[in-house]
């Protein structure tokens, strides 16, 4: 599969908060860094991730660009509160080899109604 092609089923599957099926779209030593958190490493890691942040907050990713460039997707993503970002995925044999994710963590919070951090 193609890395856009990839990054499609990967919002779909986003869309649907389906862990399991994300987690999938991983290499066993995939690396998904959000910039505004720790980097997360390992297909089981990533997939708990997933699981917390789905439980927690009511996330959407809407396409506003999906490009491809040799083995590399970038996605340009809105959500429907008004939050932007980029992530960018490098996919290899097929999967997720590396994610970075650049949003605005203190705006999703706030969109989101969770606590925000005093440090």
């Amino acid at each position: 599969m193609r890395p856009k092609e990839l990054i499609q089923e990967w919002v779909s599957l986003f869309n649907q908060r389906n862990a399991d099926a994300l987690a999938e779209l991983y290499h066993d030593d995939a690396i998904n860094h959000q910039v505004a958190n720790e980097a997360v490493m390992g297909k089981a890691a990533i997939k708990e991730m997933f699981t917390e942040e789905f439980a927690t907050a009511e996330m959407t990713c809407i396409v506003v660009h999906l490009f491809e460039d040799g083995d590399w997707a970038i996605l340009e993503w809105k959500d429907p509160l008004g939050l932007r970002g980029c992530g960018f995925f490098q996919v290899i044999d097929g999967k997720i080899k590396f994610q970075r994710g650049y949003w605005d963590k203190l705006s999703f919070l706030r969109m989101q109604g969770l606590p925000i951090p005093t440090e």
